[in-house]
């Protein structure tokens, strides 16, 4: 096997200098999965009717179908209200204080959440469990990830009127909230502080080129947000569905943000378990590999080539083992009861 791949990665060196096939969906054709159609017109919508509670149980019921749509949705609008019934009277309820009212409900113990506040599962410490990520999980356990935490509070602060959005980062989403001048602030939904976009640059090693690619770090459109969603039934899809399925995702993804980082990785992971699958698994050596298959396999590699390319160009780097030990051990911290964080 060890053979093979070493093979493969001269093939794919040399590749680099062969004509290559543009990685990108068709444009205009239908989904026929029932999934993807419904993925397809929830992205469909126009921005201003995009609503986040909604999209969400749709696509949790992808995962889980004995997910109760209804009972998630009341829940929503139940601590929408809990939140909604501090505020404060007349002028001084602004989006500053309405904001801080938010925070304070999910994340400081008191009567508005019968003194068992929301706070990051520390025992997912890597953030990767599909349940955690869901919200009716979220909602029933109050212990979630850097995907339900930020996005249980842009649903709330839909809810309640706020200009919030998501925001991504390698490994991480985080809440946009549009200050009155313009500027925005990051709230830091794992702990329901803020960070600075700076802060997010050097602990997560965003390049200077993700920034200016947009792949990391800017406060996302509506429709561009329900791509975080999105990620979850990419990753479910990963773990539980063939390559082709997976490949049949992405392309609805990308139709909509043909950047979008976390599709264009999975896209490559795909295509490498299709190599795997089709060709290594059963040839020692690419040069084995049968005559009339050759075409197919060339095909498949100099797409893998061409999108390995683009991830490139966008910005976007692999995790170093500096930047995931100092979060293990923010973790490990905050198990101890210190200042920790969530990714």
């Amino acid at each position: 096997m060890r053979r093979w791949f070493t093979t493969l990665l001269i093939t794919l060196f040399l590749g680099a200098f062969l004509p290559g096939h543009a990685d990108a969906p068709a444009k205009g054709v239908l989904p026929t999965n029932s999934n993807l159609r419904a993925i397809d017109l929830l992205l469909r919508q126009p921005e201003a009717q995009i609503d986040f509670a909604h999209a969400e149980v749709v696509i949790e019921r992808m995962i889980d179908p004995s997910v109760n749509e209804k009972a998630t949705l009341e829940q929503f609008e139940a601590w929408a209200s809990k939140v909604r019934a501090r505020f404060p009277k007349g002028d001084a309820a602004n989006n500053e204080v309405k904001l801080a009212f938010l925070a304070s409900t999910l994340y400081e113990p008191g009567p508005w959440n019968d003194f068992r506040p929301f706070s990051y599962d520390l025992d997912d410490e890597l953030g990767l469990s599909i349940p955690s990520k869901l919200m009716s999980h979220y909602l029933a356990t109050r212990k979630g990830n850097c995907v339900s935490m930020p996005v249980l509070f842009v649903i709330l602060g839909q809810k309640l009127g706020l200009p919030v959005t998501l925001a991504t980062a390698p490994n991480h989403v985080f809440v946009k909230y549009k200050r009155d001048d313009g500027t925005w602030l990051n709230i830091e939904a794992t702990t329901g502080g803020t960070k600075s976009d700076d802060k997010y640059q050097e602990e997560l090693g965003i390049t200077p080129r993700a920034i200016v690619t947009g792949i990391y770090m800017r406060p996302l459109s509506h429709r561009d947000a329900l791509l975080v969603l999105v990620g979850t039934l990419m990753q479910f899809y990963q773990e539980s569905r063939s390559s082709e399925q997976v490949m049949q995702l992405t392309d609805v993804v990308l139709k909509t943000d043909s950047n979008n980082i976390v599709a264009l990785l999975v896209r490559r992971n795909a295509y490498r378990r299709i190599v795997y699958d089709r060709y290594a698994k059963q040839y020692p050596t690419p040069d084995q590999i049968p005559i009339p298959m050759r075409d197919g396999y060339m095909d498949i590699y100099r797409n893998q080539v061409a999108l390995t390319q683009k991830i490139e160009r966008l910005g976007w780097v692999p995790e170093t083992q500096q930047h995931k030990a100092a979060y293990l051990q923010s973790v490990e911290q905050a198990k101890t009861g210190q200042q920790g964080g969530g990714r």
